[in-house]
């Protein structure tokens, strides 16, 4: 298992108060919050959308490991990278890591092309697959 660092895309989430449960760390569903944002973020860059309602995909699965917890103020790296595409699925693998470099969560999310006007799963988009492999240029996911 890799930190955040290990990915080829990546960005940062400063912990919030809200965001914290009644033992003042992160709560365990918002992580997958943090998860979208990083997601969501990379996936509007890989397509040059404006908005995320544009986005071609719908969230089928998510797995995800505890490995420590985060606390208030605590700046946050969410590493994101494709680790298979199918012809109307991919899987994306996540990593969360603290500000001191230890290992938060990670986890797998399954995404499936979707067309929201007639409610139809279809195929991944070409320009997707192309746009991620060159981003990734050769990235290896960490076992």
């Amino acid at each position: 298992m890799a930190s955040a660092d290990a990915y080829p895309y990546r960005t940062s989430v400063e912990v919030a108060f809200h965001d914290l449960d009644l033992l003042g760390h992160v709560n365990n569903v918002v992580f997958l919050t943090y998860l979208e944002t990083a997601r969501v973020k990379f996936l509007c860059q890989m397509l040059d959308l404006a908005h995320p309602a544009e986005l071609p995909v719908i969230l089928a699965e998510v797995t995800a490991t505890y490995k420590a917890p985060a606390f208030f103020g605590e700046v946050l790296t969410i590493g994101v990278g494709v680790s298979r595409f199918g012809g109307k699925s991919f899987d994306m693998l996540h990593s969360i890591s603290g500000g001191d470099g230890r290992l938060v969560l990670v986890a797998r999310t399954v995404l499936v092309a979707y067309d929201y006007a007639t409610r139809t799963t279809v195929a991944v988009p070409e320009q997707l697959k192309q746009r991620v492999l060159e981003f990734q240029a050769g990235w290896q996911p960490p076992m």
